[in-house]
C-alpha cells in the first residue's frame, strides 16, 4: 500500500506532515519519531514502539547456547537453599 504525500520543508528545515497522514499513522503532537536513512537514499519514519519491536531478538544470537532454557527463579531458589544449608 504505497501512497505519496507532498510535504513542505520550511526555511528552518522543518517538515510538515499532512494531517491526513498523521491521523492515518496515529502520530500525535509532541511525539518523538525516528527518521531512518535507507541505503538506497530514501527515508523511513518510525515511532519508538516500532523501533523497539524491530530490535527484539537482535542480541539473541550472541547468547550462549543452552541445552535447556534457564529458569532464573528456580536458579535463585536453589542458590538461596544452598546458602541456607551452609549457615
Amino acid at each position: 500500500m504505497n501512497h505519496s504525500y507532498a510535504v513542505h520543508i520550511d526555511r528552518r528545515g522543518r517538515m510538515v506532515l499532512p494531517a491526513r497522514l498523521r491521523r492515518q499513522l496515529g502520530i500525535e503532537q509532541d511525539q518523538t519519531l525516528i527518521l531512518e536513512l535507507q541505503a538506497e537514499g530514501g527515508i523511513r519514519l518510525l515511532n519508538q514502539k516500532q523501533l523497539a519491536r524491530e530490535g527484539r531478538g537482535l542480541l539473541r544470537a550472541m547468547a550462549p547456547a543452552a541445552e535447556k532454557p534457564r529458569v532464573l527463579s528456580e536458579e535463585l531458589i536453589a542458590e538461596r537453599r544452598s546458602e541456607a544449608e551452609r549457615e
